[in-house]
């Protein structure tokens, strides 16, 4: 028996047609025909694979002498699994999203925002409290400027949450790829090309501000002034600090929702599962940077002088500042390279 006669008869035993051989070879199927009809044969990487497929020897099917044994019957392939249905996103959906993400905005950039400024005045009443004409002391100053900042933190905290609670239910845009129904795309990319001055714009101001907020503490040097001086520039510092962010949140916040509604930028599927928004970051960083300080400042090996750890602001907002430009920077790298 020839091995295109034995080829044929394994492969009716197993119940396979040629195209379903051809598959499980990954050969095509004219290849599987020509083998059957004995005008070519197949090469030992496949020769192998058929005796492996049909549980025979590559003796047997390579050697006409030998009698053919029982062939097993293969076991059945597992079904594909369906693929998930995509959401479609409605020309509805789309404009509450982007109405959502605007007011969020808002609340997210004043959250940022009173984050940063939320120990202007515990470092200006300690810095104040030093002077005998003050009328508090340093224990009271403190007490006071930790009333303040906590009260502060504690808006942020509850501004985010409640941005959380608004654009929850439409969390799956950064996590899932979706679809749009018909016109919903060529809206977006309208609201998105109007918004484009607006984004650059505040892009421009937020590293500005950032990257001269330095410049009150620099001024407070050349002029060597009293402590509170120093203490006021570093304040000054802060509220530079928090306007850029703020400037950077109020127009990503809706930049972004927009790049998830067209999965471009940031929200291409292949980037949903790494992709950050900068709105998050900035609020997270500066509770990090609040949270450093306080235990700077008053934990186990500090001196309870606020005075004394105003440089964990200072790096913390040239910092933020190279953060924020790297992380916009990053994606045009990355498009480049593919």
């Amino acid at each position: 028996m020839t091995f295109s006669e034995k080829l044929v008869g394994l492969r009716r035993k197993a119940g396979l047609s040629q195209e379903e051989l051809a598959s499980r070879l990954e050969v095509s199927r004219q290849a599987v025909s020509k083998w059957e009809s004995g005008q070519t044969l197949p090469d030992m990487e496949r020769a192998a694979a058929l005796s492996r497929l049909f549980g025979v020897s590559l003796d047997y099917l390579l050697k006409e002498e030998l009698e053919a044994p029982e062939a097993p019957q293969p076991e059945p392939a597992a079904p594909p699994e369906p693929e998930k249905p995509l959401h479609r996103v409605s020309p509805e959906e789309a404009r509450q999203v982007l109405e959502l993400s605007r007011a969020a905005a808002q609340k997210m950039a004043l959250a940022t925002g009173l984050c940063i400024v939320s120990p202007t005045a515990l470092i200006l009443l300690a810095a104040l409290s030093e002077n005998s004409w003050f009328a508090l002391g340093e224990a009271q100053a403190a007490g006071v400027g930790l009333c303040v900042l906590f009260v502060l933190v504690a808006a942020a905290v509850g501004l985010f949450l409640r941005c959380g609670a608004l654009t929850g239910a439409y969390a799956y845009l950064e996590k899932e790829p979706i679809e749009q129904e018909p016109g919903v795309e060529e809206w977006v990319r309208r609201q998105r090309e109007a918004f484009w001055v607006e984004y650059h714009n505040g892009n421009i101001w937020g590293t500005v501000l950032c990257i001269l907020s330095m410049l009150p503490i620099f001024a407070a040097m050349v002029f060597a002034g009293p402590d509170w001086s120093y203490a006021l520039a570093m304040d000054l510092l802060l509220v530079l600090v928090a306007i850029g962010c703020v400037s950077f949140v109020r127009v990503g916040t809706p930049w972004a929702a927009m790049n998830k509604l067209l999965e471009e930028g940031d929200y291409t599927r292949e980037r949903k599962a790494l992709s950050g928004c900068l709105a998050r970051l900035s609020g997270g960083y500066w509770l990090v940077i609040t949270a450093v300080f306080l235990y700077c400042t008053f934990g186990p090996n500090g001196n309870w002088n606020p005075m004394d750890y105003w440089l964990v602001w200072a790096i913390g907002g040239v910092l933020y500042g190279a953060l924020a430009a790297f992380l916009r920077l990053l994606p045009q790298k990355q498009r480049r390279k593919n």
